[in-house]
């Protein structure tokens, strides 16, 4: 299970990195819409996170909370969802795209420091 568990969050690294380097890519041409990079990154990142938050690790005290868990899906099914609806948009609003990054950033922040 621990393997599987590593391979899990592997992905789930790979999905930020597609997500964010995919918005920041774009936010620094210029042109603010939605590319396949980041529309895959956020389908990874809710796909692996449900499946990481499944309990792999037997019950123990290393077990992330559930408050937690329910956080961060809400952010990232909030991410999925301003990724999802503009993708074929010629652009997005800056404000919008800004939202993006900014939830993408909270949500990498609160797996980081909430414990």
């Amino acid at each position: 299970m621990e393997a599987l568990r590593l391979i899990l969050r592997y992905a789930h690294l790979i999905g930020f990195a597609l997500l964010l380097g995919g918005a920041i890519a774009q936010f620094v041409s210029g042109k603010l819409r939605i590319n396949p990079a980041m529309l895959w990154g956020a389908i990874i990142q809710v796909l692996t996170g449900v499946a990481l938050s499944a309990p792999l690790r037997g019950g123990g005290d290393d077990e992330p909370s559930p408050v937690k868990l329910a956080v961060k899906l809400v952010i990232a099914i909030m991410i999925f969802v301003m990724v999802f609806i503009p993708r074929k948009r010629a652009e997005v609003n800056r404000g919008h795209f800004l939202g993006i990054i900014a939830l993408t950033l909270v949500n990498a922040a609160v797996a980081t420091f909430w414990h």
